[in-house]
Parts: structure tokens; C-alpha cells; sequence
């Protein structure tokens, strides 16, 4: 359960020596980052957060150089190669990895943390720590401290910690209950409306996500492909009936998923596939804090619409039923209960939260910033998230939007998702399906969008054409159909310059 990003900069890459120095410059303003898991004898408590004082930044922050000629594609098998490691578990739950010899006067730049050190909220916070918002760093601080760990506690000190925990719950639970005494009217609305919502949840539990493809047995090893788009796209469509930007990023990835399964010959006749969407309860307070203010709602993926307009006014009106439902609310109130649960039933609810039966797969969409970002004067031209697989779930669908674009990561099973291909250009497909529709343009004059990414097996990595229509064609057809990829310019930035 590790996520993180791959981070590409222009310009040759920056001495070790001097990231490393940047990152321990600063590494005072997230002190979790020094700190590592220590769990109570016989889970008599939760695990604890504590300094590791075997602490070393040169664990941490890696050094790796890609082989000539240093292409995208050998990047991003890197990525896959490093998302299949799992971070161990007796040291603090990050790394990150500087790499050189990429392509065109380029380095990278791969962070992993585990999902319950951050969430993905959290880390759009937290990237001004090593991020800067012009090309001349500030100056590291000279009056800081030498960082000495804390004494790392014994077991009797783990299980008293355990109890004073417990004890804090419980007086938080007397408070709220006095509070809410005082306003009777206000907590039984409340009240209410958490039951309201923890109902729903039940009900869509009840209601399973059907079976498809990519809900199998999986194994470590990952695939990564990315996507590159533009934000201004979505954007007019959204504003030609007044969607949203995550309502066009739904409808996208539903159009992908229909023609990945026709490709693997799969009806989609009435299928509706269900994705878990990633929800922030994380209020103002908490921004720039560290840990996990997530929980999660499943939202319909209607692959079995094929008009492109249609799939979407479907995707807006059940999110805004899920939006106007009590399941947000009954979500977060899942969210608080969390703190009382010990970590057996705790542990039990998590494994219920990804079961397979409730959805087939993840998608999580995080606004970034729309301003250029800097690392020791490297500007950063390119961000891709990386999610993680639950269990019998063989694909991932993560998005950020950074500086003008929209930037889509694909981390899937390297077994079960050998043509993961063709649900990325699958994305690119849809979505110009969608502009076209906006503009009121025939769809057989959307051209194909071009995308450099991860072959499948070393060659060209084959396409479905999205322009053709496929009513009087069958799957086997559309696969024989396939082009080769051509290389995908580089994204026009604003304020590049460029013509």
C-alpha cells in the first residue's frame, strides 16, 4: 500500500551530495519521515509512531542511472520494478530515487510512501518541502539543531502508551457526548444523517461490483504506463454542459475500460463496473499534517454505454446522487469509529474496505498545482501518481493535474495486464471522443492522440483506433486493426515560450 509519483525535470541532474543535503535541509518540517512503526506486544494497542534512531537519509533518498540510450520506456519499467518492493517495515516508510540518463537532457525523480504516512491529499502539502516556486532555492537554515531521536520505547512503555491512548478516546467520546447534550436538535440531525449514510454503505456492500477481468489473483510485480493530457481538454468539455472535471475523468475511464474489454472479446451489454474513488475528510485544521484522512465511495462505471455524451450525463447523475446521498456522511463517520476500533477489528474492517467484492478497481483523481514547481533550479516538467493494488485487483488508475496538464499513471499486475496498451490509449481514444462530442464534430473525425510509454513486449505498443466506428466490426477485427505508436511530442507548457 505504498503510492507516490515519478517526477521528471529538464536539465542534468542535480550531484547526489547536493539532494542529499537538500533533502536533510528540510527534512525538520516532516518529522514522521525520521520515524518508524513499533507495535505493542500482543496488539494490545495500535502501532505507535517512533523515532528510529538508526536513522540513515542514504537508505532513503537512492542513487540509479537508466542504460543508453535512456528512454521513457526503460523509466518507466524502473517505476514498475520499484513499485513492486514492498518498503520495509522496520524503518521509516519512504524512499526516494534519483535517476539519471534519461532521454533529451532529463532526470527523474520516483518517491514511494506508504499510504498510512500520507495520503494523497496530504502529499500535494507536503511537496513544498523539497518543491520551490522559483528556480533559486531559499537557503538552508544554518541555525537548526543536530537531529537527536528519542529514546525508542520498551514494551512496557508500548502497552502503557497503548492505554493512555485509550483513555484519551474515551475522553473524547464523554466530551462530544456532553457537547452534544447541549444541542439536542443539532446532534439528533447529525445522528440522523450518519445512520442515513452508514446505511447506504451497507447497501451498495450488499450490492456487489461484478466480475471482470482485471478482479484476479495477482502477484508482486507491477506494470507502470503513463498518459499524457491536457487539463484545457477536460476543461471544455466539462464547461459545454456544466460537468465537472472528475465527471469527464470517469467518463474517460469507462470509455477505456469498454474497449479493453471488447478487445479481450468480454460483453459489456448491461455491464456497469464499479470504481472506489478515494474521498478527503480532511478539514482545514489538518491541512500539512501528516497521516491518512481518506476514506472511500464507489462510484458506477458505465462501460456499457457507448455513446460518449450519454456515458457521461450517466457518470454526472450518480455522482450527484452519491454527492447528495448520506454515503459521504456515513463514510466519515466510518472514518471517526476507526479510532475506537482495536487493531484486530481494525485490521478485519481494512480487508473489507478492498474486497473485491465492492469494486474492480481503484481511481484517484488529485488536483495539483497550476504554477511551475523547482528542485535546486531543475524546473519540473512532468508529474505521474502512482497508486496501489488491493488484493485480486490488477489495475490502478491514478491522475494528477500539474501546470497545465493531466497526467495519468497505469500501475497494473505484470501477469494479469500484459495489454495494459490498449487501456491507455483507450484514454486518449476517449477522451477525444468526448471533445469531439462537446464541439459538436462527427466522431469519425477524432484523430489519434500520440503517447510514448512502456511497450508491452519491447516493440511497438499496438493501438485500438478510436476514430472508426465499431458497430459492424467484432474485437478480433479492431485487434488486427491496430497501429503502431508514433513518439508523442513533448507537452507545450505555459509561459514556455514555445511557438
Amino acid at each position: 500500500m505504498h503510492i507516490g509519483g515519478v517526477f521528471v525535470f529538464d536539465g542534468p541532474p542535480p550531484d547526489f551530495a547536493d539532494l542529499l543535503d537538500h533533502v536533510r535541509g528540510r527534512l525538520h518540517l516532516v518529522p514522521r519521515y525520521r520515524q518508524k512503526l513499533a507495535t505493542p506486544p500482543l496488539e494490545t494497542g495500535r502501532p505507535l509512531w517512533v523515532d528510529d534512531p538508526n536513522f540513515n537519509l542514504e537508505y532513503h533518498v537512492r542513487h540509479a542511472a537508466l542504460p543508453s540510450p535512456g528512454t521513457e520506456q526503460q523509466l518507466f519499467q524502473l517505476v514498475g520494478r520499484v513499485a513492486s518492493q514492498q518498503l520495509d517495515r522496520s524503518k521509516p516508510l519512504w524512499e526516494c530515487w534519483l535517476v539519471e540518463g534519461l532521454e533529451d537532457d532529463r532526470f527523474a525523480l520516483i518517491f514511494k510512501t506508504h499510504h498510512s504516512l500520507v495520503d494523497g491529499v496530504s502529499g500535494v502539502d507536503l511537496a513544498t518541502v523539497l518543491f520551490d516556486l522559483s528556480p533559486t532555492p531559499e537557503p538552508p537554515p544554518t541555525e537548526l539543531e543536530p537531529w537527536r531521536p528519542q529514546p525508542e520505547p520498551s514494551p512496557v512503555e508500548l502497552i502503557l502508551a497503548g492505554m493512555r491512548g485509550a483513555l484519551t478516546t474515551t475522553a473524547e467520546i464523554v466530551a462530544r457526548a456532553l457537547a452534544a447534550a447541549t444541542r439536542p436538535a443539532t446532534s439528533l440531525g447529525l445522528v440522523r444523517d450518519a445512520t442515513e449514510g452508514l446505511g447506504e454503505i451497507v447497501w451498495a456492500g450488499l450490492n456487489p461490483a461484478p466480475e471482470t477481468p482485471l478482479n484476479v489473483e495477482i502477484g508482486p510485480y507491477r506494470r507502470f504506463v503513463v498518459v499524457r493530457q491536457e487539463l484545457r481538454e477536460y476543461k471544455q468539455v466539462k464547461d459545454a454542459r456544466g460537468w465537472t472535471v472528475n465527471d469527464v475523468v470517469l467518463a474517460v475511464v469507462s470509455g477505456a475500460l469498454a474497449r479493453w474489454l471488447q478487445s479481450r472479446g468480454v460483453r459489456t451489454e448491461g455491464l456497469e463496473m464499479r470504481a472506489l474513488v478515494p474521498v478527503s475528510v480532511r478539514t482545514q485544521d489538518d491541512r500539512g499534517a501528516l497521516g491518512n484522512r481518506l476514506t472511500a465511495m464507489r462510484a458506477p462505471l458505465p462501460v456499457y454505454i457507448r455513446d460518449p455524451i450519454a456515458r457521461l450525463r450517466f457518470v454526472r447523475q450518480a455522482m450527484d446522487g452519491l454527492k447528495e446521498s448520506k454515503q459521504a456522511v456515513g463514510a466519515a463517520t466510518l472514518a471517526a469509529v476507526n479510532n475506537l476500533a482495536p487493531p484486530t477489528i481494525l485490521a478485519q474492517a481494512s480487508r473489507l474496505n478492498f474486497s473485491t467484492r465492492l469494486f474492480n478497481l481503484l481511481v484517484t483523481n488529485i488536483p495539483g498545482p497550476q504554477m511551475p514547481l523547482y528542485v535546486l533550479g531543475r524546473e519540473l516538467r512532468e508529474l505521474f501518481p502512482i497508486a496501489f493494488l488491493p488484493r485480486s485487483h490488477a489495475l490502478a488508475v491514478a491522475i494528477m493535474s500539474y501546470n497545465g496538464g493531466i497526467d495519468y499513471g497505469l500501475l497494473g499486475d505484470y501477469d494479469a495486464l500484459p495489454d495494459i496498451d490498449v487501456i491507455a490509449e483507450g484514454l486518449d481514444a476517449s477522451l477525444q471522443e468526448l471533445l469531439a462530442a462537446a464541439r459538436g464534430k462527427p466522431l469519425r473525425s477524432v484523430p489519434r492522440r500520440q503517447r510514448s510509454s512502456t511497450p508491452t513486449n519491447g516493440g511497438p505498443t499496438p493501438l485500438i483506433p478510436p476514430g472508426r466506428p465499431r458497430a459492424k466490426r467484432g474485437p478480433a477485427a479492431d485487434m488486427r486493426a491496430k497501429r503502431a505508436r508514433g513518439s508523442r511530442p513533448q507537452r507545450k507548457r505555459p509561459g514556455s515560450g514555445e511557438e
